[in-house]
């Protein structure tokens, strides 16, 4: 929230920094309606603010407006330099029909040469995945997931969806029992997470 302070209009950078504070309580709340109306304010005092462009893009994807979430999402990666959010801005163009800037948005995040954090690069793999299987190309899908490499001993939060991801994608190429393995995966970690159970149970 400095950054915001720094970059707002003159005398109005606590304004611009209480509309951000209610734009966030509104997402975590599950409000993203009113996290956009309150994220604008703050963007009329603030708008070359990083951190206040993502809010107000975390409030637009919130709602699925997808074409508005891309764009200030991109905007804060121009403005920030970072790669922490690409797996949104894939999630964008995926529910955009753009399965193949998808792939490339999830790809650069996933290069070894760049620095992200794990969750986010498992996120990668699981929208670049899911990009690819949506245009039917499953080997392909199988081979991106596969690039994240999991914990099964740990089973993170993310670990999970990369697993149920990998799982749908080969149940959809027929290798079932593979795709069993997998699902079950989940189920050990977390019996609720998802519908892997039920997933698991159709394919014993």
């Amino acid at each position: 929230m400095g950054e915001i302070r720094q970059v707002a209009k003159p005398g109005r950078a606590d304004d611009a920094l209480r509309y951000a504070e209610r734009a966030v309580a509104s997402i975590a709340r599950g409000d993203p309606e009113a996290a956009i109306s309150e994220a604008l304010r703050a963007k009329g005092l603030a708008g070359r603010s990083a951190g206040l462009r993502e809010i107000l893009a975390l409030a637009h994807y919130g709602t699925g407006r997808w074409q508005e979430a891309l764009r200030e999402m991109q905007a804060y990666r121009r403005m920030s330099g970072r790669l922490d959010e690409n797996h949104i801005i894939a999630d964008c163009y995926r529910a955009l029909g753009r399965a193949d800037r998808a792939v490339a948005e999830a790809e650069q995040a996933l290069d070894g040469s760049v620095d992200v954090p794990d969750d986010v690069r498992a996120e990668c793999a699981v929208v670049g995945a899911s990009a690819l299987a949506d245009i039917g190309r499953f080997d392909q899908a199988l081979a991106f997931v596969r690039r994240f490499a999991t914990r099964t001993a740990v089973g993170r939060p993310f670990d999970l969806r990369v697993w149920y991801v990998t799982g749908d994608i080969l149940a959809r190429l027929g290798r079932r029992g593979e795709a069993a393995s997998e699902f079950a995966k989940v189920v050990r970690h977390d019996p609720s997470a998802f519908d892997a159970g039920d997933r698991l149970a159709e394919l014993s």
